[in-house]
């Protein structure tokens, strides 16, 4: 899940266009993946480089070891990524989708079908900040479609401002995973 590294270090920033301290939403799957990648950075990928670290330097000169040089960015790197992760998982909600009792409106975590004013349906899922994948029809949920969407029920018309202009969208369907 691509993260933009002058955020990584950030403790207060909420998700984009919310205050500072808005929790971060997450469905368990993204939950699952950012605690998978934890695990393989800290016990899996970490370990290994720093034996590659503690390798080179026992060769000598370090200024033109590239194997230490690189090792060494590298580690700064997993750190910085290790310590994003942990901050994010302590302050994360995970929202399960498949508990949502009222399914007939648009919450956290529902798969919608819209139609567009050209007629065109699109179906997207409403998901955290980090787990959004616009190719894989998967939005965050501060995403302007998705805001548009909270709330509103199949039949509803709701407005939202594209960069073409404002657009009126209509809800057609709307999905949970099974509970």
């Amino acid at each position: 899940m691509p993260v933009n590294p002058q955020d990584e270090d950030d403790d207060e920033a909420g998700p984009p266009g919310l205050p500072p301290g808005t929790p971060f939403y997450m469905t368990p799957a993204g939950h699952a993946a950012l605690a998978a990648e934890l695990h393989r950075l800290w016990v899996e990928e970490r370990p290994k480089v720093v034996e590659v670290v503690s390798w080179a330097a026992g060769l000598g000169d370090r200024s033109e070891n590239a194997d230490y040089q690189y090792g060494k960015r590298r580690l700064r790197e997993i750190d910085r990524r290790v310590r994003f992760l942990r901050k994010r998982m302590e302050r994360v909600q995970v929202v399960d989708p498949a508990a949502q009792t009222r399914r007939d409106r648009v919450y956290f975590g529902a798969t919608v079908t819209y139609a567009r004013e050209d007629d065109r349906e699109v179906t997207i899922t409403i998901v955290g900040v980090d787990e959004a994948d616009s190719s894989a029809g998967r939005i965050s949920w501060v995403s302007p479609v998705a805001r548009a969407l909270l709330g509103a029920g199949i039949g509803d018309l709701v407005r939202v401002r594209t960069p073409q202009g404002m657009e009126t969208l209509e809800i057609v369907t709307i999905r949970y995973p099974p509970a």
